[in-house]
């Protein structure tokens, strides 16, 4: 009787630690930098003094392309909200993550 409460116990146990690592593996993936090309949103050229270049507007673009959210992209280009969301909305009338993307340099 005793061996088969540690056999449940067990089996608890491990139930317990498939979803911990299943919990951990996604925060994991959330952390991780994205895979592909790597994108400096603070690189210079991205600006035209106060204004955004057309490389910036790129830049935002495909930070769009990852999944980024406006407020995301406003804190990583170092531009307002509304500048953002405009962003947001000129990539969307472009065809969003399927739009014909543009080179960086």
């Amino acid at each position: 009787m005793a061996n088969t409460n540690l056999n449940v116990n067990a089996e608890a146990a491990l139930s317990i630690i498939a979803a911990a690592r299943a919990e951990l593996d996604r925060l994991e993936a959330l952390l991780a930098p994205p895979k592909g090309e790597h994108i400096d949103p603070k690189d210079p050229r991205n600006k035209d003094g106060r204004n955004l270049s057309a490389r910036g507007v790129e830049v935002c673009y495909r930070l769009f392309d990852q999944g980024k959210t406006i407020y995301a992209v406003k804190e990583a280009m170092g531009i307002s909200y509304g500048a953002a969301k405009y962003r947001h909305e000129t990539w969307e009338k472009a065809g969003g993550a399927s739009r014909t993307k543009q080179p960086l340099d």
